[in-house]
């Protein structure tokens, strides 16, 4: 069994939470045309978008390189503003045995934050730690909040 293990990362955000929630849980098609250097494509293969159990296959750039993964929608959680994608194809299996990601909109006192979580399995116990996938959630953040926040 390879190194196992969790990166969590909390961003706070000026814009309303419940548009994180509602473009990754039943919207994913929309985030293209938001973050377009970094998301190029989200499209559907089985099911249908906000349902889980759909599988959406995602274009994107990562690290300067044209990737694509092929996800399963987990869960879609309404009342706690959460959405789990579990990995099953792509680029990011050549350094991970299982990956998935998970977004959870966190209400605060003063502000609202997105929680980015990643859960994974290494393939070799010295190869990376998701880091460079957590920087990208990080900035598909800042550029979903930028464009809601110019609206």
């Amino acid at each position: 069994m390879g190194v196992t293990g969790k990166l969590e990362v909390e961003v706070d955000i000026k814009c309303h939470g419940d548009i994180f929630h509602e473009l990754f849980g039943q919207k994913p098609h929309n985030v293209p045309g938001i973050t377009p250097d970094k998301i190029h494509t989200c499209d559907v293969h089985e099911g249908e978008f906000g349902k889980p159990g759909s599988i959406i296959s995602w274009d994107y750039t990562l690290d300067g390189k044209k990737c694509v993964a092929k996800e399963i929608v987990e869960a879609i959680d309404e009342e706690n503003k959460s959405v789990r994608f579990k990995v099953i194809e792509g680029d990011l299996l050549k350094e991970f045995k299982s990956l998935t990601i998970s977004i959870h909109v966190v209400p605060k006192p003063e502000v609202t934050a997105v929680m980015w979580v990643a859960e994974f399995e290494k393939i070799a116990d010295d190869g990376p730690y998701p880091s460079k996938i957590m920087d990208f959630c990080i900035h598909v953040t800042r550029d979903i909040e930028a464009h809601h926040l110019k609206e």
